[in-house]
């Protein structure tokens, strides 16, 4: 190819716009790098400024296809020796004992007996020679069961054999592993479980909680089991304590999750299902977080035995989760964008999720059927957020003393209201 008109950065630039599928056809690396020696010094590449230099090596990368490593190697031999070229040094290497004709026959054998073990497959080898006679196997009936293993890693063996597979992840076709969008509007919800501590081998509850990723409204609920028979009727009853719609249901590849059951429970309600991307622990963060905030805080860490799970979701539906979205203020970030365009959240905005909700453009439309503001103010403003705290808490120390271990954290707050009321 005559790239000799190719004189300046500009035209370099133009052509990469155009995304040209041209490319230099060498008929061997010696000419290849002659090319790209005569390319630096067409350029004045050494007197360039970064960004200039950067064009050029991105020109020779599309020409040659070679990649940035190798690109550098060649611009430092240029810059140290004046030229670019292969290296005329000897290179000591040991010879060969088995050729690629020996691996061919290995790999003929491999194919034909579904790749045996070294020793089974070398008894072979010796066999087609020593007993059948056949010359081509002399050499390759001398190599050693442990050798057989690197020959099979060799780039012939895995190009021609047809035993040879990559380790295939397991792919589980139940939710789409992406993070969700929910473009300002209501309905996305993260989910992740929290246990409740082990004692004497037998497990304690389960705490499944729900946020919304906009408006934060939370649900909690408590189970015994995560298994689909006591989980299923349970994610049920925390959608629908949801005031408004249900679009789509996020959580981490938990298999509580993500199983058949599940999905056919999402189906039925068209709620669609996504599930966390490996290496991006930032897909379920919100829920994580509230695990500590809110869960942790007034659940605490200690073990509580399943037979307690009833009371304990009894108590999140008529108490903590009205207190959660009618009278907890939450922090919503305030999003600002730079000069060099980094995203930078500020959380300067609290208000409870019902708030959040209701200061929504057009929030009505995001209700379920029979769902009205009216009867959400009417939840709302029942009582101040004080009282209902007090009274959620009385109700909490009450469900407490059940349990044969009381959480440290757990402190009575009606006996402090007691005690400041002497005060």
């Amino acid at each position: 190819m005559n790239d000799s008109h190719m004189v300046s950065l500009e035209q370099i630039r133009e052509f990469a716009k155009l995304g040209s599928s041209l490319q230099l056809k060498a008929t061997s690396k010696k000419e290849m790098y002659a090319w790209i020696n005569e390319t630096l010094t067409r350029f004045r590449y050494f007197s360039l400024k970064k960004k200039e230099r950067g064009t050029v090596r991105g020109y020779i990368k599309k020409m040659t296809s070679l990649s940035d490593s190798q690109i550098t190697r060649i611009i430092n031999l240029k810059k140290e020796k004046g030229i670019t070229g292969l290296s005329s040094k000897k290179k000591n290497a040991f010879s060969r004992k088995y050729t690629a004709t020996d691996t061919a026959l290995l790999i003929e054998t491999d194919n034909l007996h579904h790749r045996l073990s070294g020793p089974a497959t070398k008894t072979i080898l010796q066999r087609e020679y020593e007993i059948f006679g056949k010359e081509a196997y002399k050499n390759i009936s001398q190599v050693s069961s442990s050798h057989i293993y690197n020959l099979r890693v060799t780039r012939q063996y895995e190009s021609h054999s047809l035993t040879v597979k990559k380790t295939v992840s397991v792919s589980i076709k139940i939710g789409e592993r992406r993070k969700p969008n929910p473009y300002g509007q209501p309905g996305y919800l993260r989910v992740d479980s929290v246990h409740q501590g082990d004692l004497d081998k037998e497990k304690g509850v389960y705490h499944i909680n729900l946020v919304d990723e906009i408006t934060q409204w939370e649900i909690v609920g408590t189970v015994e089991k995560i298994s689909e028979k006591y989980l299923l009727p349970l994610l049920e009853e925390l959608l629908a304590q949801y005031p408004f719609v249900i679009l789509n249901f996020h959580s981490d590849n938990g298999s509580e999750y993500i199983n058949k059951t599940v999905a056919k429970l999402l189906n039925k309600l068209l709620i669609d299902q996504t599930k966390s991307r490996a290496r991006k622990t930032n897909d379920n963060a919100l829920v994580e977080s509230k695990n500590g905030s809110v869960v942790r805080k007034h659940m605490g860490y200690v073990h509580i035995p399943k037979r307690f799970a009833g009371v304990i979701n009894h108590f999140c539906r008529e108490y903590l989760n009205v207190y959660l979205n009618y009278h907890h203020p939450c922090g919503f970030a305030t999003l600002t964008v730079d000069k060099r365009g980094k995203e930078k959240k500020k959380y300067d905005i609290y208000m409870t999720p019902y708030q959040k909700f209701r200061s929504l453009p057009n929030c009505e439309q995001y209700l379920k059927l029979g769902i009205t503001l009216e009867k959400l103010d009417s939840v709302a403003y029942a009582k101040s957020d004080n009282e209902f705290a007090s009274e959620m808490q009385q109700k909490k120390e009450e469900l407490f003393k059940n349990f044969k271990f009381v959480p440290q954290e757990m402190i009575s707050f009606t006996s402090f209201i007691s005690c400041s009321s002497l005060d």
